[in-house]
């Protein structure tokens, strides 16, 4: 596995200045320096390669039916007519998907939501910066050895979590079809976090690629901090032959928005910030880090030290954990069940997401639980599966015709395009009469 980063900073004098260098070509790795005297982040670009070998609160520990083989299915039959060509306008068919929607799988963001809570207790500006980083990482997680594509959600379809024990509760509508724009919103006691991604799928003849435009903006009510980034672009490498393999590469962008705007530059490290995707961030006084990345040896001794290293069962991967003197965790990925791989390769949270209990009669009915395609593939029933998704997306079908016949514009029920006070741009709103839970103006979209 490959994982590298570069960061650069800057700040306002209401809070700090902060710079951060790439430092290890082999690391997830950042070195933070600020100006003394300013104490809140205000930007941070960052640039990350990696390549890697292809207590929920609720009762599922597994799916109600383990994966069906695909082995019987040609791939190459589908994807050969689709080179250079963006997937997600494709009809694919549904033995290629997991049995989840878009919308859930942007729920997974929120499996490490604790994260944000440390850094909302956090006074001091570069251990925030540590955890809401973290935080932005480890939605990567959920992508290790993950190759079933999510269904597509229909247009005006929504998906909610409420999840007391992680503090938080989402709500993501699908604001858009052409082009597919999913819009979410979540929020904690100390914090509100959006976004609307539009993700675009290539297929380049032996990889596909997948590029989730869009911006996420988190907020921190007690410091009146506004955190933007955007997540990097995924690869699938070896479709058709050989073992499949996942790298996550392009600049990505972190951005904290002040209300005082006065750009400083500095130079001073205060910290550093390494760690994997897959497995976990650390972070360290930049004395011990830089001690130890100036060694000689420093690369053969991560080696067999990882080499040694069975406390994680992704064994074959490098852990970045280095043992300095001064190194705290601040994020560790929670372990996937040993039987995750007979189950889409889904996570814990990620088997929870599509379960539907008693206590949920008070959902729309453009909840994803309630969407038949999914709940049959789900149930291993992949011939029904195929024919519910048919018979939804030809009723999204009629219903655009039909609006087009009448003269009549889709509005959306949940979220608003408007301009953002703090960003200055155009945002999906959340709508926040949602929790009111009056359904009648929902749409018919299963």
């Amino acid at each position: 596995m490959l994982c590298c980063v570069e960061y650069l900073v800057y700040g306002v004098p209401s809070g700090a200045l902060l710079t951060v260098h790439a430092s290890c070509e082999l690391s997830f790795s950042v070195v933070i320096d600020a100006i003394p005297g300013y104490s809140v982040l205000c930007c941070v670009e960052y640039l990350v390669y990696g390549g890697v070998s292809a207590g929920t609160g609720l009762a599922w520990s597994t799916l109600p039916v383990a994966m069906f083989s695909r082995s019987d299915f040609s791939l190459w039959s589908i994807l050969k007519q689709c080179i250079g060509k963006e997937l997600s306008k494709i009809t694919m068919p549904v033995v290629f998907n997991e049995p989840l929607s878009f919308i859930q799988r942007l729920a997974e963001y929120m499996e490490y939501a604790p994260l944000i809570e440390k850094a909302a207790q956090c006074d001091d500006p570069v251990e925030r910066l540590e955890y809401i980083s973290a935080f932005a990482v480890s939605a990567l997680s959920s992508n290790w050895e993950r190759i079933g594509k999510p269904f597509n959600p229909l247009l005006g379809e929504t998906y909610e979590l409420n999840r007391p024990d992680l503090g938080f509760r989402f709500i993501g509508e699908q604001v858009s079809h052409h082009p597919p724009v999913t819009a979410f919103y979540s929020e904690g006691k100390a914090y509100s976090f959006r976004g609307s991604i539009q993700p675009k799928l290539r297929f380049w003849g032996k990889s596909v690629e997948i590029s989730p435009k869009g911006t996420i903006t988190l907020e921190l009510h007690k410091y009146k901090e506004t955190y933007t980034w955007q997540n990097v672009n995924c690869c699938i490498h070896n479709i058709i032959v050989g073992q499949l393999w996942v790298e996550h590469n392009k600049q990505k962008s972190f951005i904290m928005l002040l209300y005082e705007v006065r750009v400083v530059r500095s130079r001073k490290k205060m910290r550093a910030f390494y760690g994997s995707w897959v497995l976990g961030m650390f972070s360290s006084s930049v004395e011990d880090y830089e001690a130890f990345m100036n060694e000689p040896d420093h690369k053969a001794r991560i080696l067999a030290k990882d080499k040694n290293d069975h406390h994680h069962s992704k064994s074959s991967l490098l852990t970045y954990n280095y043992d300095l003197p001064s190194q705290k965790t601040i994020w560790k990925v929670n372990p996937r069940p040993p039987h995750s791989a007979d189950y889409y390769h889904f996570s814990l949270f990620s088997m929870s997401l599509n379960e539907l209990v008693p206590d949920m009669d008070s959902l729309p009915p453009t909840d994803s639980r309630l969407r038949p395609d999914i709940r049959c593939m789900e149930e291993g029933k992949i011939d029904q599966s195929a024919e519910e998704k048919n018979r939804v997306e030809e009723k999204q079908r009629e219903a655009r015709k039909d609006r087009k016949k009448h003269h009549k514009e889709w509005q959306n029920r949940w979220f608003s395009l408007q301009k953002s006070p703090t960003t200055g741009k155009e945002d999906w709103v959340f709508n926040p009469s949602y929790w009111n839970r009056d359904w009648k103006t929902c749409p018919d979209v299963f």
